[in-house]
């Protein structure tokens, strides 16, 4: 029963190489020995090497795999940002030999690349689940061309995984898909994201334990930015291309009905009615409002961000998301906002707060200023390129030692001087690709706000003339 996956790599492929070829994880355990002298004498010794060091080479040698596949890269002039591919493959443990374990390795990476990339196997004996690291160059050997991790890619290391399993006699996961989401859904949660039915799911739950009855629940729902559709029994967030029909999600109008019954529902009223739901219940308890009358800044109707200061946009957004992932003082109840759709951003907290941050310290107000500073970057970044290529040509002819010590100083001398500058031309342009997003979601939430403040100031003037 072998589970598989892989990943690109984006640093060092030497360092993955190391990592996937360490002899601590790679020699049996009995073998050990806290004196690394006598570990790196075993490691070295060609009777017990083929027989307990499981590594393997394809296309390339196992011995000096690292450059065998960095060559191939220089060959064709290709590396760009993913340098290799670092697979996986774990079994169950007692079930499969180290032997075994690494034949099906070697075999499962024949299959799957053996015709177009080099890859380094190796098995690991570390856990009590053997398993094997399989670490494929991105550049292939034939042609140059780099491989390009389609989805389809990992649902096919899948199905061979599991035909060699069978062909050995091992267990295989029966039926199980290769992943439970879609295509989209897999590669957001593989990067620690939620979906917006991760968010529905979420909401659903929480609005289940509040409830008191299923229209009650239903109006949960709603103060949480989803309209419900009674028809279809699927809801929908404004900024939905389509409704999400509950039913598919697992939350039959009976399956509700019964988990609604089955809660201590005096006490979860008592919850409600103390520290509130989405509902606010004055003014300080609209998070945007209120922030918007502090800044003295409103959110117009215009995403083109140009009307809208992208600086305000962001710090204004990385405060509201606060509320979402921070700790609640429960005595003093504060409302996370409204919108679904601005509840999601809460993953990417950290590169909303870079973004905030980097256009606070640069004094970046509007788009032109923003479109400005990434244009200076680029001349800047280029300028110490052109610099460091110089050093790299003047190292061709040089014969001094002395000479090309100091060239090559100052050529790692740019490159450390690039890299920060690389890193706020990143932060800057997924700024100016999420400031329109960013501020649509804000001036929905600003609606949303907007019409429950109006509502419950319809409410209060209601209430005063029953009470005349």
């Amino acid at each position: 029963m072998a589970t598989t996956g892989f990943w690109p790599i984006k640093g060092s492929l030497k360092d993955v190489i190391e990592y996937a070829d360490n002899p601590d994880k790679t020699i049996e355990k009995k073998y050990m020995d806290e004196d690394l002298a006598k570990v790196v004498n075993y490691a070295s010794n060609d009777n017990k090497t083929d027989q307990k060091m499981y590594v393997s080479g394809i296309h390339c040698t196992k011995d000096h795999a690292y450059e065998d596949m960095l060559a191939v890269q220089k060959r064709f002039g290709l590396r760009g940002s993913n340098v290799a591919y670092h697979g996986f493959q774990s079994f169950k443990p007692d079930e499969v030999t180290p032997e075994e374990a690494h034949r099906i390795g070697i075999e499962t990476a024949n299959r799957m690349w053996g015709d177009r990339f080099q890859v380094l196997v190796t098995t690991h004996l570390n856990t009590d689940s053997v398993h094997n690291h399989l670490v494929v160059n991105a550049v292939s050997y034939v042609d140059g061309r780099k491989f390009q991790n389609h989805i389809g890619d990992h649902i096919e290391i899948r199905k061979i995984s599991d035909r060699l399993c069978l062909e050995h006699g091992l267990s295989i996961l029966e039926n199980a898909p290769f992943y439970g989401g879609e295509k989209k859904a897999y590669w957001i949660h593989k990067n620690g994201g939620k979906t917006h039915r991760d968010i529905l799911k979420e909401d659903i739950e929480e609005c289940i334990k509040l409830a008191v009855t299923d229209n009650h629940f239903i109006e949960l729902l709603e103060e949480r930015g989803y309209e419900y559709d009674y028809t279809r029994h699927s809801v929908k967030a404004p900024s939905w291309e389509r409704g999400v029909r509950l039913e598919r999600l697992g939350y039959s109008k009976e399956v509700i009905w019964d988990r609604i019954m089955a809660y201590d529902h005096m006490q979860n009223r008592y919850r409600y009615v103390k520290y509130g739901s989405f509902q606010p219940k004055s003014y300080q308890d609209y998070p945007l409002l209120e922030l918007e009358q502090q800044l003295e800044f409103t959110i117009e109707h215009s995403c083109s961000g140009i009307k809208v200061a992208v600086n305000l946009v962001f710090y204004v957004i990385v405060e509201l998301l606060k509320l979402v992932t921070g700790e609640q003082d429960r005595e003093v109840f504060r409302p996370q906002p409204l919108s679904p759709e601005l509840r999601m951003e809460a993953a990417k907290l950290d590169d909303l707060t870079a973004q905030a941050t980097l256009l606070a310290k640069n004094h970046i107000e509007t788009m032109p200023q923003l479109q400005a500073f990434i244009d200076t970057k680029r001349e800047e970044i280029a300028s110490l390129e052109k610099e460091r290529q110089q050093c790299y040509n003047r190292l061709r002819t040089v014969k001094s030692s002395d000479s090309a010590s100091e060239l090559k100083a100052k050529a790692k001398d740019i490159t450390e001087r690039i890299k920060p500058l690389r890193k706020d031309l990143k932060t800057a342009e997924n700024a100016v690709k999420r400031s329109e997003y960013l501020a649509g979601l804000l001036n929905t939430e600003h609606k949303m706000e907007t019409q429950i403040l109006q509502q419950e100031r319809a409410h209060r003037e209601r209430d005063r003339g029953w009470e005349r």
